[in-house]
């Protein structure tokens, strides 16, 4: 089956919004047996829509949109999939019943806009959506499949998962891709492909290597009938990489750096306090982003003046010897958090994120420490330049990094 699909909205024409959507779907065509050919955008514009949805028609045997389905007048996807099938649209009876009490229990009345997300056409029937006021459309005409689902992504990936996927999964039972993705830490991209090289002959059996900002992914798929053949075969070699790389394996598919220093903290019952600069917070909010962290996690201080560094316990001497961006900075407030708190772990970050150099000392350059419960501090310092964001970004992945090195043992050198 050919796929293709088409992101509805000027706002993602315009970078106001990134369309991650696309990608969400994308990912999950290929375990279905689906064949994804083409994606588009098209923005809020009818005669757009059209010829895009027509060319979609005349070309892929599913169409799946993304956007367009609000109560405005710039919402035109069901106009233009109504268009293209030449019906007229009606408004559906159960649908504003349900779409009124979806306001009355809010408190309020509906606004009249809004009718039009109880629209429907005669090839169309409604998709639930109890995230929202606008339920998708699943439309069949002649051979012909058109989904067409909300754009704001907890909605869509909700019908999607529930609604759409299964229906799919039930009407073109094939051949299907299963993947596994296995996620490694502190091996350079070529060295994992050298290490993993030898498996990539297996037959039936596709191995890729990727670098990504929490380390380097190695991605194995393969295609057979069912999902449980595929998985017999993606098994084996699952086990031999794992046997290769060892504890350089972090998560699989899923999984996430922070998710998994929450893992380690809770095995060990362990505890962490962070002091951070240039990061602005993003450090704490990261940790807490994972359910359960207030178990570990207990206080997070931005410290983004000096004095405020001073205040919390960073030796005034050290700044003044050192500079505020220095690794002898970074390590005393690693220790200095985990003291004034009272945690097993510290953290602390110092760094320049730019764009502009400070004292000197180039953009992009990031200390960060971990002080363990042995009262030690270890170091890691970063130079890579590529904007503020992605320095703040490159500091939080290299702390946790570093983390993960303190709690599995594997820590070494030290400043003097």
């Amino acid at each position: 089956m050919k796929a293709e699909i088409i992101a509805i909205g000027t706002e993602i024409l315009l970078g106001e919004i990134v369309d991650t959507n696309s990608a969400f779907i994308a990912q999950r065509l290929p375990e279905l047996g689906i064949d994804l050919l083409y994606t588009s955008v098209v923005g809020d514009n009818l005669g757009r829509i059209v010829e895009t949805l027509e060319r979609a028609w005349n070309r892929s045997d599913l169409v799946i949109t993304t956007g367009g389905l609000g109560p405005t007048d710039d919402d035109l996807t069901r106009e233009g999939v109504a268009r293209v099938l030449g019906e007229e649209p009606y408004v559906d009876p159960a649908l504003e019943q349900r779409l009124r009490a979806w306001f009355a229990g809010r408190g309020y009345p509906m606004p009249e806009s809004n009718i039009k997300q109880a629209w429907l056409i005669p090839s169309a029937r409604p998709i639930e959506n109890p995230r929202g006021t606008a339920p998708g459309w699943w439309v069949e005409h002649d051979g012909h499949i058109i989904v067409c689902m909300p754009g704001v992504p907890s909605e869509m990936e909700r019908m999607w998962t529930k609604e759409v996927q299964p229906e799919l999964e039930r009407r073109f039972a094939g051949e299907v891709l299963v993947t596994r993705t296995l996620k490694t830490v502190g091996i350079g991209e070529g060295t994992v492909d050298e290490m993993a090289r030898p498996l990539y002959a297996t037959p039936g059996i596709g191995i890729g290597t990727y670098a990504r900002a929490d380390g380097v992914h190695l991605r194995i798929g393969a295609k057979a009938r069912t999902r449980e053949e595929a998985w017999a075969r993606i098994r084996p070699v699952e086990e031999a990489l794992e046997r290769i790389f060892g504890d350089a394996i972090w998560g699989r598919d899923d999984d996430t750096f922070e998710g998994h220093i929450a893992d380690l903290m809770h095995e060990r019952r362990a505890t962490l306090a962070v002091m951070e600069s240039c990061t602005g917070g993003l450090l704490s909010s990261t940790l807490t982003d994972v359910p359960g962290a207030s178990s570990y996690f207990v206080a997070g201080l931005v410290t983004y003046q000096t004095e405020q560094k001073i205040a919390f316990g960073v030796p005034a001497e050290t700044i003044a010897e050192h500079g505020v961006v220095s690794q002898e900075t970074a390590r005393a407030m690693a220790l200095a958090v985990r003291e004034r708190i009272g945690t097993d772990y510290g953290i602390g970050i110092t760094g320049v994120a730019g764009p502009d150099p400070q004292d000197g000392i180039p953009p992009g350059t990031v200390h960060v420490a971990v002080a363990t419960p042995d009262g030690e501090a270890y170091v890691i310092t970063t130079a890579m330049n590529q904007g503020r964001a992605a320095v703040k970004r490159r500091a939080v992945t290299t702390a946790m990094l570093l983390l993960r090195r303190a709690l599995l043992g594997q820590l070494s050198a030290r400043p003097a």
